[in-house]
């Protein structure tokens, strides 16, 4: 399979830079996208990398805040085929304080009744090689960068958001944010034996621009080098954080325009 890179905070070449994320995949038996970036910027992307996104069949967006499905009411006037796969509570209200007053981060909850839209309540297997799932229950490295979204109950639990394992001779996990922890999504993983994981962290704190406190990155890092996986990151994850992963554990930066052959 191979994955390209289409809406990421940095970027090289032509590409434009954006915050958010879109990852276009392509599996043995699928185009797909993985989530659409916060508006059209995964269009005019995928246009400057030859990505024809009419023949994309499958869309996985994340979970419910617009930098990761901004893009679905663009990509629906483009494509008429492919299934959209999104946890049905991902159009519930969602709300970000970190510029002091809350502000709304959601996605259009008219989008949820369009007819290529599957909406979804839990873990799901689409078919043979894709499956997604979601984590619950207690979290290990709590991320402070998610104290501050929030949804119409109070601090967001994020139950909203799923995750995707593709199935094959080297298994991969795509996460979006991985506000549930990247630590407790490789933990509910580790079964498939993902050879693979990309996706953004979710540590850089976004009222201060730093990261989350060493401790947390310390553990972070101990946890992950157990197991036999490559790590990817990009998005949230914070150039700091990044920084300090990198230096106690085998992970690399995918940018915007850059792709990996698995």
């Amino acid at each position: 399979m191979k994955a390209i890179m289409l809406v990421e905070n940095q970027s090289v070449g032509e590409c434009k830079a954006a915050h958010g994320l879109s990852l276009y995949i392509e599996t043995p038996d699928h185009r797909l996208l993985f989530d659409l970036g916060p508006d059209r910027t995964f269009l005019e992307n995928a246009g400057k990398l030859g990505v024809g996104l009419e023949k994309v069949d499958t869309v996985i967006i994340s979970h419910g805040h617009y930098d990761h499905g901004g893009g679905l009411e663009e990509f629906l006037k483009l494509n008429s085929k492919a299934r959209v796969y999104i946890q049905k509570n991902a159009f519930e209200p969602h709300y970000s304080t970190a510029q002091g007053k809350a502000r709304n981060i959601g996605l259009k909850p008219e989008l949820a009744s369009h007819p290529q839209v599957v909406l979804l309540e839990g873990d799901f297997q689409i078919d043979r090689e894709l499956e997604l799932f979601t984590v619950t229950g207690q979290e290990n490295c709590h991320s402070q960068a998610n104290d501050v979204l929030l949804d119409e109950k109070g601090r967001d639990a994020f139950a909203h958001e799923q995750n995707l394992l593709i199935h094959g001779e080297n298994p991969v996990l795509i996460m979006g944010c991985g506000h549930k922890g990247v630590v407790n999504i490789m933990e509910k993983a580790s079964k498939w034996n993902p050879k693979v994981c990309i996706g953004g962290f979710h540590l850089n704190i976004p009222a201060t621009g730093k990261a989350v406190p060493p401790n947390v990155l310390e553990e972070i890092a101990g946890q992950l080098k157990k197991y036999d996986t490559r790590f990817y990151t990009c998005h949230c994850t914070g150039q700091e954080a990044y920084d300090y992963l990198a230096q106690r554990m085998k992970i690399q930066y995918l940018r915007c325009g850059e792709g990996l052959e698995i």
